[in-house]
């Protein structure tokens, strides 16, 4: 019962951190590379993720981080495709925030 606890607040808290770094990856997109706001998109969600990391109990074993850096980099890149596939529809106004970019164009 407790590795199915763990198993699901894993799955859990994976998923978290993808949909967590999808705005921040469409942030990422819209900047110049390694500027303070690249930076910035990149590094903001880290203490939200170690947050995550320690609310849903699975700890900070070794075979959690893959998974969850996988995610990490997953949701960055998802976003920084959003923001790309956006401009090259013609999507426009297109800003740095993706929240704000779908309210306006839905």
């Amino acid at each position: 019962h407790q590795k199915l606890v763990l198993k699901m607040n894993l799955i859990l808290a994976t998923i978290f951190v993808f949909i967590f770094n999808l705005p921040f990856g469409y942030w990422r997109a819209n900047v110049k590379k390694f500027s303070l706001q690249w930076i910035l998109a990149i590094h903001l969600p880290v203490p939200f993720i170690i947050t995550a990391r320690i609310y849903s109990n699975i700890g900070f074993e070794l075979y959690t981080y893959p998974i969850l850096v996988g995610a990490f980099f997953l949701g960055q890149f998802a976003g920084k495709y959003l923001y790309t596939k956006r401009k090259s529809l013609g999507q426009s106004p297109l800003t740095s925030c993706l929240v704000m970019d779908l309210v306006r164009n839905n």
